[in-house]
């Protein structure tokens, strides 16, 4: 789910005492925590199909959020609320996260992954610009540095046989729905609260991939500690924590800053990836990276 999906999701009582310490320790926890999810995918997919992963990943998380419904006695969505908050999900959840998976499975790396699905923001002001809205000049420069990262990175894996051309256009659908579920969020589903809205969305992304785990996979897995370790790192750690440290960020009046702590994450990750998966990085893919968090900078900043 999108930085901006999430914080629709949440309920406004006003911003908290600003506490800049605070923020930036959290702010990195936050990216730490959103960065490690890119790792625990690909381990995940290691030892299950992907979609079957991603039916326990989202099953166990709607289970969590909506034990914490329960506990705060969180009312129930309207109608109109629910079948929105479920189109959000199917987007952000099962096509963002399908794709995702999906190229891991095909061998892209955490780093890639990572990479193509932050340029977010960008294609969300593209699509924009489909439905009317106006770009400003310096979203169509960041538009198009962001652009030149990706490529430039994803030229360089096809170039030396480290990524293929399935495994980049799994991640392009996935980006495709992170954008068009973070836009229908904006326009339909920007209230609410958080728990309830997660419990939906995470529910719709279950059963949006149930009949490909079924029928596809079989409900193939690997049992063993990394199935187990990584499914309950991307529920507990990933989906519960990661959500949480969100919200307090914009709890905090934050929220104008969240979306900037993402251009951090795909260069965050490919380290990660590099000291714990031994994923290497050319001189052109390190400035890749470079151009494409310049291009998202940029690109969100006059936004």
């Amino acid at each position: 789910m999108s930085s901006s999906s999430s914080a629709g999701s949440a309920s406004h009582d006003g911003p908290a005492p600003h506490n800049g310490r605070a923020d930036t320790l959290i702010g990195g926890s936050f990216i730490v925590v959103w960065s490690t999810g890119y790792l625990a995918g690909a381990v995940a997919v290691a030892h299950g199909g992907p979609f079957t992963m991603l039916v326990l990943r989202f099953g166990f998380s709607a289970l969590v959020f909506g034990l914490l419904m329960l506990a705060a006695r969180v009312a129930w969505p309207g109608r109109q609320a629910l079948r929105h908050s479920a189109v959000v999900g199917v987007l952000t959840m099962a096509v963002q996260f399908g794709g995702v998976y999906a190229a891991m499975h095909l061998g892209a790396s955490p780093g890639l992954s990572a990479l193509v699905i932050g340029t977010m923001p960008l294609t969300v002001a593209a699509l924009a610009r489909l439905l009317g809205e106006r770009i400003q000049p310096r979203q169509w420069l960041g538009l198009a540095l962001g652009l030149a990262g990706v490529l430039l990175v994803i030229g360089e894996r096809l170039l030396h046989a480290r990524a293929t051309l399935a495994a980049c256009a799994a991640l392009v659908v996935g980006l495709l729905g992170i954008s068009a579920g973070t836009l229908y969020q904006k326009r339909h589903a920007s209230g609410g609260d958080l728990r309830a809205g997660l419990f939906v969305q995470n529910a719709a992304g279950a059963l949006a991939l149930l009949p490909l785990a079924w029928g596809l996979e079989h409900f193939r897995l690997d049992a063993g500690w990394p199935l187990y370790g990584s499914l309950a790192w991307l529920v507990l750690v990933n989906s519960v924590l990661g959500f949480a440290l969100l919200f307090v960020l914009i709890r905090h009046g934050a929220a104008t800053k969240v979306a900037a702590l993402f251009y951090l994450v795909p260069p965050v990750t490919a380290v990660m990836s590099r000291v714990g998966m031994r994923e290497t990085l050319s001189v052109l893919e390190i400035a890749g990276f470079a151009l494409a968090a310049l291009g998202v900078w940029l690109g969100s900043r006059s936004a």
